[in-house]
């Protein structure tokens, strides 16, 4: 009952309900799939009639019934969905094959059978003619469809290749059980549920397994199978119902065959054939590079490859035989009549002799095929021949055995070789043996990749060439039947501008040696590796001090020689595995590497003594251009340590290097932690600096400079202070000490400038016209950070008249450009600016300043005023300094005047201006501002103790000293005669050779009385 009619019905239900789903699955559309359930829905209704009759009715099924008709129209769907599934032909061509193909077919099948039933059935007298027209419409719609099947079989698509043959399958299988069925012995025994009826059954089931065999399939070809895919591989003729493009490109070198000489290895020869290709007509590009042209196609597979896209080796061999076969099938038949001696019938003879003229027009349009492929391959043999010959590029072709086998012409230019001298000849025995290992390595990795993983590689090596040189080679490797093509190009003039450009980039182009960025990679290396617990290892930061002073007195270009001269002395000085290197400017570096002693202290002092004979070898005097030319060296030693990386070491010696310098140069220092502690505080501090400055943490005092002879406040000191979060006021000695020279205390000094002339051009406003003096460095009025025009607009927006602001010149030293520095002051005189020598009696150049400078006041170094009173040797120096003063015609004041004695001795000795504790402290403006409106500050009353050195007798010897103006107290308000309401004392006018002082201190940390701001 399962197989029989009503489960045959059940079967072809279940095989259209599964195809009709899987046509409108994913709101796609694939209509062969629609007509394979059309063709299932007549064969299920088919039997289902049948069996209503049968089963039902028990009654006899007439001829012809609605079965019939049912049955019929099972095949032409079928037929129509079969050609969806096919790929179709590429041109007209292909069309008039794949007809020509079908009919040879059919008419072979029909001839044949025939021949060996359907002629008895046609001809039997005791039916009609209606139903000897259904007897043969079975078998012919049967050979119909075998001859679709059979034709598209090699034809069929990739894609959802399971479904398709699983489809081609059932629809195989039913067909063979409708031919058993026509069978005169099997038709007339035909009962329900035999063995037919399973036949037909299993092919029901088959097609509704079809269109969901490719989701139990594994994936091919590398790619994941997807049911029927209809997007993402169109162009590629994979979708049913559209033909596949045409391939623009020729095979591609390196497909044509797989490895198997001495380079290949056993996963590259175990490639697959279809990896192979061969020259297509609808190919006609050539590939790139192109190898020497391969043969010829045979005819027949050429010209079905200009119909149809290439197929695999196997199908296009059976559809090439396939004309041959279905002419055999055919004699078949006929022979079959002759030797049954019966004469060969009508019909016989009509689809034989159509076949015959299909095979002869087919066999026509192949030859036509070929012909147009062979002038094709021709044009492109020609066409590759003559791109080889005319490419400047080398092609070679190694055999699988690593011998040469063919060499282009342009080996004549680029390596002086005929090819018929490189023919024959082993690659590898044309490649330098330095290279060798490398190229191999590279060539076997290739072949074993595959070319769908790497298709083409490129080496580059050097090549042996006439006169036995080497020449720097480029080849681009593509397989080629087994072997390789190399397309090869000399680049030597390339590897030599790129080993230049290299050398380039890591040397210095003056001296020669490397620089920082090479010298830092070698540090590096030093540092890693085998030496990399070798503690021994050392760098040197070397510094040439007096360089600047060469290049500006005698010229960059003797500067430059001195350089290549130094760089010579040092590449000297080092050993041969050490690392000599120029950083930049007068910069050197060198690294020593370690000898692995384990002697922490014997190595220190090697390298401390081969440090120091450095240092005197480059002091030794340069012959530049018969000069002889002197400077000196600063030296920072530092030493690996473990974890300690190129850029720390580096830093580490720079450190040193830099505290060499600043302990007074030329000498050699070895870099400990605390340097860096050092550092990272002066930044924390410079840090701390920025902030006050920016969030107006400052604030600016005055100390009044009174005269010795009378008291009165001839100028006003500004000096900063720090006002904490508490309200206390601290000087900024801390930053002065941490921040030493840099851009923030020129920021400060900037601000204590601008604040003081602010400040004087308001109390001048309010009739308290009092000269400030401010404390500035000598080097910062050469600065770009300070320009003249800075100052001079200063000046004009505040409107102060000019004689009111005094600089005092500090820190003067060789480095100070006297010739400069005198051509600025003067500019700045001219603007009402004066000036005041700062630090009197100590420090350097103060006499050449004297004689040179525009400078009216003198302020004696606190030092000498400390120790006035109890030296006798410090009270000698002090007074034959203000006698030259005085014959100079200058004014002086003692700074740092903290005690009475110390004002007394300094009266008697002639000095005309103190400041310090023992007058008034630092004050704010309010304060200071009651101050000058008395315009007097109480004298000490104090006298020196008798017998102090250079005072006879211990009096005083200087008019006014009897004033009688008691001591204020420090930091406080003048005390003294009041003056009336409003009552100004006048300010002191300038005299001839002086102007009235007025004195900024300004510099190193101090007592409250002093002065501590930073040089600007």
């Amino acid at each position: 009952m399962v197989m029989g009619d009503f489960g045959l019905s059940a079967a072809g239900a279940a095989a259209a309900v599964s195809c009709f789903l899987y046509a409108r699955r994913q709101g796609e559309f694939r209509p062969a799939w629609l007509l394979f359930a059309l063709s299932s829905a007549m064969a299920s209704l088919g039997n289902l009639v049948w069996g209503w009759y049968e089963v039902v009715l028990r009654a006899e099924m007439p001829r012809p019934s609605l079965a019939d008709f049912f049955f019929l129209c099972f095949a032409p769907p079928a037929i129509l969905g079969l050609l969806m599934l096919a790929r179709r032909p590429l041109n007209g061509a292909g069309w008039v094959c794949l007809v020509l193909d079908a009919w040879l077919i059919g008419g072979s099948l029909l001839t044949l059978s025939w021949s060996l039933a359907l002629g008895h059935t046609a001809g039997a007298a005791d039916q009609g003619v209606a139903h000897a027209a259904f007897q043969l419409a079975y078998p012919i719609l049967d050979i119909a469809l075998v001859s679709v099947v059979l034709a598209l079989h090699f034809r069929r698509t990739a894609a959802n290749r399971a479904a398709v043959n699983t489809a081609v399958g059932a629809l195989a299988l039913t067909v063979v059980c409708d031919a058993m069925f026509t069978s005169p012995l099997l038709h007339q025994s035909y009962r329900s549920g035999q063995l037919l009826d399973a036949g037909w059954f299993a092919g029901s089931l088959l097609l509704a397994y079809a269109p969901w065999a490719a989701a139990f399939a594994r994936p091919r070809e590398g790619r994941p199978s997807r049911p029927f895919p209809r997007s993402r591989r169109l162009r590629r003729g994979a979708a049913p119902g559209r033909p596949a493009a045409p391939s623009r490109s020729g095979p591609r070198p390196g497909e044509a065959g797989t490895p198997s000489g001495p380079l290949a290895s056993p996963a590259a020869a175990d490639a697959p054939r279809s990896e192979r290709a061969r020259p297509r007509a609808s190919a006609p590009g050539p590939p790139a590079p192109p190898p020497p042209p391969a043969p010829p196609s045979p005819p027949a597979q050429g010209a079905e490859a200009g119909c149809y896209a290439p197929a695999r080796p196997i199908a296009g061999s059976l559809a090439a035989l396939l004309p041959y076969l279905a002419a055999a099938v055919c004699t078949l038949g006929i022979l079959y009549n002759v030797l049954a001696g019966r004469s060969v019938d009508q019909v016989v003879l009509l689809t034989a002799g159509a076949v015959v003229l299909a095979l002869l027009v087919r066999q026509g349009i192949m030859l036509l095929d070929n012909m147009a492929l062979t002038q094709k391959l021709a044009e492109n043999e020609n066409h590759f021949r003559s791109l080889v010959q005319g490419s400047s590029d080398v092609i070679m072709i190694a055999a699988p055995n690593g011998r040469l086998k063919y060499v282009s012409d342009a080996s004549k230019g680029v390596y002086g070789l005929f090819p018929e001298e490189l023919v024959g000849r082993e690659l590898a025995g044309l490649i330098h043996p330095e290279d060798l290992p490398a190229v191999l390595h590279e060539l076997r990795r290739f072949l074993a990749a595959g070319p769908p993983a790497d298709p083409t590689t490129r080496i580059e090596y050097r090549f042996r060439s006439r006169d036995g040189g080497w020449l720097n080679v480029e080849s681009t490797v593509n397989r080629h039947q087994g072997g390789l093509i190399l397309n090869s190009r000399d680049v030597t003039e390339r590897v030599r501008l790129q080993a230049q450009l290299q050398h380039n980039a890591e040397h210095d182009p003056l001296t020669g040696l490397p620089n920082r960025v090479l010298f830092t990679k070698r540090v590096g290396q030093a540092l890693s590796g085998r030496r990399q617990s070798d503690q021994g290892t050392a760098v040197l930061f070397i510094d040439l001090d007096g360089f600047k002073a060469v290049n500006d007195t005698i010229g960059h270009q003797a500067g430059d020689e001195l350089l290549v001269q130094a760089a010579r002395r040092l590449q000297e000085s080092v050993r041969q595995g050490d690392t000599a290197a120029r950083l930049g400017g007068d910069e050197f570096a060198a690294l020593i590497l370690g000898d692995g002693a384990g002697d922490r202290t014997a190595r220190e002092g090697h390298l401390l003594e081969l440090a120091d004979r450095l240092r005197l070898r480059l002091s030794q005097p340069y012959d530049i251009d018969g000069n002889d030319v002197r400077v000196a060296a600063s030296i920072g030693v530092a030493f690996a340590e473990p974890g300690l990386g190129a850029g720390e070491l580096l830093r580490n010696a720079d450190l040193a290097m830099y505290r060499a310098k600043a302990a007074g140069k030329d000498r050699v220092e070895l870099y400990a932690p605390q340097m860096q502690q050092d550092v990272v505080r002066r930044a924390e501090v410079a840090a701390r600096l920025r902030t006050a400055l920016h969030e107006g943490e400052f604030s600016l005092l005055h100390q009044p400079v009174v005269s010795l002879a009378d008291g009165r406040i001839t100028a006003l000191s500004a000096q900063a202070r720090r006002r904490t979060a508490q309200g206390a006021l601290f000087t900024p000695a801390e930053f002065l000490r941490a921040a030493e020279e840099g851009e923030r205390t020129a920021e400060l000094g900037r601000w204590v400038l601008e604040e003081a002339v602010a400040q004087a051009a308001e109390r001048s406003r309010a009739g308290l016209r009092t000269p400030v003096a401010v404390r500035i460095a000598a080097r910062r009025l050469l600065d770009r950070s300070l320009p003249l025009t800075s100052i001079e607009a200063l000046l004009t927006r505040h409107g102060l008249a000019p004689g009111s602001l005094m600089l005092e010149l500090a820190g003067l030293d060789p480095r100070v450009p006297l010739d400069e520095l005198e051509r600025r002051l003067t500019t700045l005189r001219r603007l009402g600016v004066r000036f005041a020598l700062d630090g009197f009696g100590t420090g350097y150049g103060s006499i050449t300043a004297l004689r040179r400078l525009p400078v009216e006041v003198l302020k004696l170094d606190r030092s000498l005023v400390d120790g006035v009173v109890e030296s006798a040797r410090l009270h000698k120096i002090t007074s034959g300094l203000l006698r030259i003063a005085a014959d100079l015609g200058m004014q002086t004041v003692a700074d740092g005047v903290d005690l009475p004695d110390q004002a007394g001795v300094l009266r008697a000795m002639g000095c005309t201006h103190g400041t310090g504790g023992a007058f008034s402290a630092p004050l704010d403006e309010y304060r200071i501002r009651l101050l000058l409106a008395d315009g007097h500050c109480p004298l000490p009353a104090g006298r020196p103790r008798p017998g102090a050195p250079g005072i006879p007798g211990g009096r005083p010897g200087v008019p006014g000293a009897s004033r009688g103006h008691a001591p204020g107290r420090p930091g406080g308000p003048a005390t003294g005669p009041a003056a009336g309401a409003g009552a100004r004392p006048p300010v002191p006018p300038a005299r001839t050779g002086g102007a009235a002082y007025a004195g900024l201190q300004h510099g190193a940390p101090r007592p409250h009385s002093e002065t501590v701001v930073p040089p600007p």
